[in-house]
């Protein structure tokens, strides 16, 4: 079954928020564009995300409270699930480099909660992916800031080579088109490194093969991906998306083999 493609534009206006409580407003995506028929980004909708020990520091826990709310201040208490979790929680530092994907635990009355740690300092976009109950799928996020040594980051480069080793795995990623507003099928090939040979186990992650997330370099547009057949199992994988604009990007490719999740990072130039 061929799964739509969900693309949300974030608000590039809003400059990282300084303060790591979030007033509701800065920094959301109330911005959306439709792709495929996919989901939106719903701009009635909110996300308050608050920490309760006031500040995020580098490598401690962290604790992240997080409500949807609508414009008039209500709580959103009722949620669908969405591949087998009520919240996709995706957390990405500044340049990138650092990519998390959680699920927080709901608590039935409109909070959710996780536990998490940030490896360095700087600032970090926290991108909530929900279903309301009777909604669409909805994309919220916002800039915090955490405290600490942050890592010197460079420019963001496409890969010269779209081929990377993770856990004894060569995984190979093509595109058919690198050019904006086309559709474009990714497909990953997954081979053993040491028979050389196609891994055509690959086992179901969230309720598919795979997973595919996207984010432009200003992490301003977001894309969650889903396979064109959920039951593959390698050696090949495809996934169809299309890219709103030009420019860089970097793909992250979730799979799971032998009950071990892995991801697979890889830096595109879209023309």
């Amino acid at each position: 079954m061929f799964k739509l493609n969900r693309v949300f534009l974030f608000d590039g206006s809003k400059a990282p928020q300084e303060s790591s409580h979030s007033d509701g407003h800065g920094g959301h995506s109330h911005h959306h564009h439709h792709h495929h028929g996919g989901g939106h980004s719903e701009s009635n909708l909110k996300a308050i995300f608050s920490f309760p020990a006031g500040t995020l520091k580098a490598n401690e826990n962290a604790r992240i409270n997080i409500q949807i709310k609508n414009s008039d201040d209500t709580i959103v208490k009722d949620f669908e699930l969405g591949h087998e979790k009520l919240m996709h929680l995706i957390v990405v530092s500044k340049d990138l480099t650092f990519f998390n994907h959680i699920h927080p635990e709901f608590d039935g009355a409109g909070e959710f909660t996780i536990d998490t740690t940030f490896p360095t300092g700087g600032e970090y976009k926290i991108i909530a992916d929900v279903l309301p109950k009777g909604g669409s799928s909805t994309t919220l996020s916002e800039w915090v800031k955490v405290e600490g040594e942050a890592e010197m980051s460079g420019a963001i480069n496409a890969d010269t080579e779209l081929m990377k080793i993770v856990d004894g795995k060569e995984v190979e990623l093509t595109l058919s088109s690198m050019n904006a507003n086309e559709e474009v099928t990714l497909t990953f090939n997954f081979v053993d490194t040491q028979t050389k040979e196609g891994i055509n186990n690959l086992e179901q992650y969230l309720g598919a093969v795979g997973h595919v997330v996207i984010i432009s370099e200003d992490a301003n547009t977001y894309l969650h991906v889903h396979p064109m057949n959920e039951a593959e199992t390698g050696p090949n994988a495809a996934f169809m998306t299309d890219f709103p604009k030009g420019g860089i990007y970097k793909v992250w490719g979730q799979f799971q083999h032998q009950g071990n999740v892995f991801t697979v990072p890889f830096v595109v130039d879209i023309k």
